[in-house]
């Protein structure tokens, strides 16, 4: 009776190590997937084109506190485009805006936030991407762009 105690417990024990070690690398591999970032690139094409609306200093490039869009083809259903601007290695600027007919919100990014030094540059990258029905992002195309401070 000792002995069945004995092995029960042992093979409890080996089968509770052998879930903690499918756990962690399940979490590895999740881990070095998400750090690639950006999403996949796959699934479409398209283009971006960076379009003005308001220039407030009228020089023609995008500059702190403008308001841009993007000239936007895609051949996806909901193409959407999100822009990520840093000034050195701070993350001052992160916004998304829809590119189909009915999409509710703004359809301009205006290049402000309470994170950003006005008086400084930062470099931009806009991604023209989709999701598919899972939620993961599709990347179409990037682009990379300065705005003055």
């Amino acid at each position: 009776m000792r002995i069945r105690s004995i092995l029960n417990h042992s093979f409890q024990a080996v089968l509770e190590g052998a879930l903690v070690a499918l756990i962690v690398i399940g979490l590895v591999a999740g881990t070095a997937l998400a750090a690639r970032g950006g999403g996949k690139t796959s699934g479409g094409s398209g283009s971006l084109a960076l379009v003005m609306l308001n220039d407030a200093n009228g020089d023609g490039s995008p500059n702190y506190g403008d308001d841009i869009t993007f000239d936007v083809t895609a051949s996806v259903t909901h193409p959407l485009v999100g822009v990520r601007c840093w000034q050195g290695s701070n993350f001052v600027y992160d916004a998304y805006v829809g590119y189909w007919a009915t999409y509710k919100w703004d359809p301009f990014f205006r290049l402000s936030s309470d994170y950003w030094d006005p008086d400084s540059s930062a470099t931009c990258t806009a991604r023209l991407f989709y999701n598919d029905s899972r939620g993961r992002e599709h990347v179409l195309k990037t682009m990379d762009f300065g705005v003055a401070g």
